[in-house]
C-alpha cells in the first residue's frame, strides 16, 4: 500500500487537474446552465485537492503546504490519473471523462471516509457528497447524449472510446482501488444499458501518470496553472 503521503498525494493531483481543466469549459459551455454546473465542479474539485495536498503536505513533513504543491512542482512530480489530464475535447469528451472518474471516485472516496486514519476519513466523507453529484450530474448527460440525435450519439460513442484507454489505470492495488472494479463496471454498464450505448471494445490499456509519466497534455496545463506564482514567487493578493 502507499504511504499516506503518496496516497494523499495522488488523491489531490487528481482532482486538481480535473478541476483545472473544468475551469477552461468557463464562458465556453453550449449553455449557462452547463457553464455553471461544470465551474460547481470545478470548485468542488479544487477544494479537495486542496485538503487532500495539505495533508500530504504534513504527512511529508518538509514544510510544503497545499500550494507549494500544487504550484512549485515540475509535471514529473505530479502523480494524477491520465484520465484527468486529458483535453476537454467537445462536450461529450468532457462528459465521458467526468463519467468515468466520478463513477472511480465516489467508491473510492466512500472507502476513504472508512479509513484509520481521521484526517483522512473525514476528508473522504465530506468529498464523497460532493463527487455524487458529479457523478449523477455526468450520467445524466451520458443518457441525454447516448439516446439523444444521431449527432450527440456520435459524440457521446467517440467520447468514450477517446478516454476508455485510461480506465484502468484507476485501479491501482497501490491505492487500494483494486476491489472497487466490480461496483464500478457495474454502474458504467448500468448508465451505458441507459443510454442505449455498448461499452467500448477492450484495449490495452495506457498507464505511468501514478509513477510521473505524463502525456504531453499535463506541461501545456502546469504552464498556465502556475504562471502566476512561477513568475512572482511568494506573491500574495
Amino acid at each position: 500500500m502507499a504511504s499516506l503521503f503518496d496516497h494523499a498525494l495522488r488523491l489531490g493531483d487528481d482532482s486538481l487537474i480535473l478541476g483545472q481543466r473544468l475551469s477552461e469549459w468557463a464562458g465556453h459551455a453550449p449553455m449557462l446552465e452547463v457553464d455553471l454546473a461544470l465551474a460547481n465542479i470545478a470548485l468542488d474539485l479544487v477544494g479537495q485537492a486542496t485538503l487532500f495536498l495539505k495533508l500530504a503536505g504534513e504527512a511529508e513533513g518538509r514544510g510544503r503546504d497545499a500550494d507549494a504543491l500544487a504550484f512549485h512542482r515540475d509535471v514529473l512530480d505530479f502523480k494524477n490519473c491520465l484520465l484527468v489530464e486529458q483535453p476537454n475535447g467537445d462536450f461529450a469528451q468532457t462528459i465521458a471523462r467526468q463519467f468515468l472518474f466520478s463513477a472511480w471516485q465516489e467508491l473510492l472516496l466512500a472507502e476513504i471516509a472508512r479509513a484509520p486514519d481521521a484526517t483522512l476519513a473525514a476528508i473522504g466523507a465530506k468529498s464523497v457528497k460532493e463527487v455524487a453529484y458529479h457523478a449523477r450530474y455526468a450520467s445524466e448527460w451520458v443518457v441525454r447524449l447516448g439516446d439523444g440525435t444521431e449527432e450527440s450519439r456520435r459524440r457521446m460513442v467517440a467520447g468514450l472510446d477517446s478516454m476508455w484507454r485510461f480506465v484502468d489505470e484507476l485501479f491501482d492495488p497501490q491505492d487500494g482501488a483494486a476491489s472497487l472494479r466490480p461496483a464500478w463496471d457495474a454502474r458504467i454498464a448500468e448508465t451505458l444499458r441507459a443510454a442505449s450505448l455498448e461499452l467500448p471494445k477492450p484495449r490495452r490499456a495506457v498507464t505511468g501518470g501514478r509513477n510521473g509519466h505524463h502525456s504531453e497534455h499535463l506541461g501545456h496545463l502546469l504552464s498556465e496553472m502556475q504562471f502566476l506564482q512561477r513568475a512572482y514567487p511568494g506573491a500574495t493578493w
